[in-house]
């Protein structure tokens, strides 16, 4: 039904105003009675096959949202009873800002695929948290980055100021430090600055009694020299774990022609033409560091076969998002029915 009537009427509108017209139908239909039961009828599977412990944590299912989707922490409550395993949010920065000038998102129906320069949008820490303490035992993944307009000098006071605001709310956090959208981008790729990073927010964890597991969030662009470093950061620093993978800069094999492409200009590529990339990536890691750390995989999953490629591949769990717009809901139960 979502991809035979809801899909192709989505899509005939700007990509923005459907996501923000999607919430508020979300939201309404939540809040009729009835429809939270229909909607976790139809979508949840409830079965202690499915159940992983990673980093600590208990998920109830093994597929989660990525981040991007609930941003500020809107609708995570409505989103779990489509039968996610567990919702990320963010990315979050410290203050709140409208991101990169639209239009900035654009979709790449002949690849199914999504390219976005949102430019971490968000309305601000402290305003997520105010809804986050109305979470209903969902497991929350918090992402987050650095505001814009931050100086080089003060990036991880912005990451240690979301840090410290979130931990009492979410069950893990998420560096982000690939995300192609943000300006001043260079230092965040540098392993001298990554590990003064990576430190720097596990002292920070240090002082709550409850300490959260941290990952990393990595592009799939990255060689194996890049990778190997990765690998290298995440044990020496004994870091939780590794996102893999965040959207791509590359356009390579597209079937968009070249010119609407350039038309579109900058941004991250997600959604099936990152796939194989992403699983290459999840391999490498999982394969060179003799599975020393969990990984999520994330990247082109749109079918079951996909989601089980990535954990094939080694990772520990699975999030999708552009697959989650192009398949809907069902995607979701189609990856629990499979693994069952």
């Amino acid at each position: 039904m979502y991809k035979l009537l809801v899909r192709p009427l989505l899509f005939l509108f700007d990509p923005e105003s459907v996501h923000h017209f999607t919430f508020k139908m979300i939201r309404f239909f939540s809040k009729i009675p009835l429809f939270p039961f229909v909607f976790r009828s139809l979508y949840q599977i409830k079965d202690p096959g499915l159940e992983r412990e990673v980093f600590g944590l208990k998920f109830k299912n093994p597929v989660g949202l990525a981040a991007g989707f609930d941003k500020d922490a809107k609708l995570f409550n409505e989103l779990h009873n489509f039968g996610f395993g567990f919702i990320e949010i963010g990315t979050l920065t410290p203050k709140a800002q409208i991101g990169n000038p639209k239009k900035r998102l654009f979709r790449l129906k002949s690849d199914s695929a999504i390219i976005n320069r949102m430019g971490f949008n968000n309305e601000g820490v402290k305003d997520a948290v105010k809804r986050l303490k109305k979470n209903k035992r969902v497991l929350i993944g918090g992402n987050i980055g650095k505001n814009t307009d931050t100086l080089p000098e003060n990036y991880t006071r912005d990451y240690l100021e979301c840090f410290n605001a979130l931990h009492p709310y979410v069950d893990y956090f998420v560096l982000n430090v690939s995300c192609p959208n943000v300006g001043s981008h260079a230092k965040l790729n540098d392993k001298e600055y990554l590990n003064e990073l990576i430190l720097a927010v596990q002292k920070a964890n240090k002082t709550f009694q409850k300490q959260k597991p941290i990952v990393l969030k990595i592009a799939p662009d990255l060689n194996k020299n890049q990778l190997d470093e990765i690998i290298e950061l995440v044990v020496e620093t004994r870091l939780d774990g590794v996102i893999a993978s965040n959207t791509s800069v590359s356009r390579k094999d597209l079937r968009m022609p070249k010119d609407q492409l350039d038309a579109i200009g900058n941004g991250g590529l997600s959604g099936q033409p990152i796939k194989d990339k992403s699983t290459e990536v999840i391999k490498y890691l999982s394969e060179k560091s003799n599975k020393a750390f969990p990984i999520i995989g994330v990247g082109g999953i749109h079918s079951a076969q996909d989601a089980l490629g990535k954990l094939q591949a080694g990772a520990s769990l699975v999030q999708i998002y552009t697959g989650f717009i192009y398949e809907g809901p069902k995607l979701i139960k189609d990856i629990n029915k499979a693994l069952l």
